[in-house]
């Protein structure tokens, strides 16, 4: 994972994280020393993130990145592309949620921001005993979806709607 890739990670990570998150979590989580951490972590301040430094580890105290939620719908043979139109359009798909009608919303943490991310991710489901949540709810599903600003956002809808991945009526 490339430096800025690993910042944006970070960010996202912090933005929905309930709790601080150590400089060691996050030197084990992206495989880099302690120092870098605190380097990144630095250029992340200078860049304009709130970020504070607690003595339980860091948080974020406001975005700086734009968000809007995505109703979508599709395959399963569909979702790693569905994934890659957001990431390469420069977003960050930080979860994926569903509405139950008994259990209400159930969500799930993704911070995927790239392509490694998602092919992760792929394997991950199926080499896994588990399914996508989209599949409890016959495949509509939301994305919170990050971006440095509207005009990405803006982009991924527009390829998303081409792609017929936004969920009818809508």
């Amino acid at each position: 994972m490339k430096s800025d890739e690993r910042r944006t990670s970070i960010i996202n990570l912090l933005l929905t994280e309930k709790k601080p998150i150590s400089g060691n979590e996050l030197s084990e989580k992206y495989g880099v020393s302690r120092q870098i951490i605190v380097r990144d972590i630095s250029i992340l301040k200078e860049q304009g993130n709130d970020i504070l430094a607690t003595n339980s580890g860091y948080v974020i105290r406001s975005s700086p990145l734009k968000e809007r939620v995505f109703k979508v719908y599709h395959t399963t043979e569909q979702t790693a592309d569905e994934l890659q139109t957001i990431v390469d359009l420069g977003g960050i798909v930080a979860d994926v949620f569903v509405w139950h009608k008994a259990y209400g919303r159930l969500e799930a943490t993704l911070n995927i921001s790239s392509r490694l991310q998602i092919d992760q991710f792929i394997e991950s489901v199926r080499t896994g005993k588990s399914v996508e949540l989209m599949h409890i709810t016959g495949r509509y599903h939301y994305h919170t979806v990050r971006a440095e600003n509207d005009a990405i956002l803006d982009r991924i809808a527009t390829m998303l709607e081409a792609k017929s991945y936004i969920a009818p009526g809508n």
